[in-house]
């Protein structure tokens, strides 16, 4: 047995992966699970499971177990079909008999639902978005001040996000949260034009470099642009048109 102490944060880790933590719940553990031994230890035997659902657990079931199995249920005998190589693929566990074959369907399917696919960037980056447009969810600060909404970020993160006030180009601040994506807590501040939230996404970027051209997506009707500067990244989201968010990209990065 493990000589470490037992921590009441450890459930959180598999909540995490389940998706059932808010952005501001995601955001503390990550900064508790950076000193915590037995939350590392919880997320590296998650991560062993999530590689080992990936590999290829499946070879094909022979045609004498299958007619066993087929006749154990009172079935009729199978008929051979012709098939490619892969669509004969099954589990590793239907070369045993038929006893416990629905048991072992069961643990396999319980397994799976425990390893959700990683959503990409850009799907992290809209749920972020929408999940925010809940009532309650949108900003942690609110202010039209940038002078207010900054130095709240100072001990929540581990950097000092840019907040810019673009009022002057109709594209007035009112506040900011702790979000939660590319798995590292970010400053999310709040922007809008006319009645439409634009959320702004900021994090330091891996590599320093100049500005980059804004790019943009879409999703799900909403709009998306993104691009670094000064060695952070932004990505903006809203159901402004798209125009009208690239416009709002473009006046942050020539805004001092």
């Amino acid at each position: 047995m493990s000589d470490l102490p037992a921590c009441d944060k450890v459930l959180l880790v598999q909540a995490e992966l389940d998706g059932e933590l808010d952005a501001a719940e995601a955001a503390a553990l990550a900064s508790h699970r950076a000193a915590c031994p037995i939350c590392q230890a919880a997320a590296a035997d998650i991560a062993v499971a999530r590689e080992a659902m990936r590999a290829d657990l499946y070879e094909p079931m022979p045609e004498d177990v299958r007619a066993r199995v087929a006749a154990g249920l009172g079935l009729a005998p199978p008929q051979r079909v012709v098939r490619p190589a892969a669509a004969w693929r099954r589990p590793w566990w239907s070369a045993g008999a038929g006893f416990g074959l629905g048991a072992a369907c069961a643990a396999a399917l319980a397994l799976l639902m425990l390893v959700p696919a990683d959503p990409g960037l850009t799907e992290q980056i809209l749920a972020g978005h929408i999940r925010a447009l809940q009532p309650g969810h949108l900003q942690d600060v609110e202010s039209s001040d940038r002078h207010t909404v900054k130095p709240w970020f100072d001990g929540r993160i581990d950097f000092a996000p840019p907040v810019k006030d673009l009022a002057v180009q109709r594209f007035p601040l009112t506040g900011g949260r702790l979000d939660y994506v590319a798995g590292r807590p970010v400053a999310a501040l709040v922007y809008q034009r006319d009645k439409h939230i634009i959320d702004l996404f900021v994090w330091p970027a891996s590599a320093s470099g100049g500005a980059s051209t804004p790019e943009t997506a879409q999703r799900q009707g909403y709009n998306l642009v993104h691009w670094t500067q000064n060695g952070m990244n932004f990505w903006a989201a809203s159901d402004v048109e798209a125009s009208q968010l690239k416009e709002f990209a473009e006046t942050w990065q020539k805004a001092p």
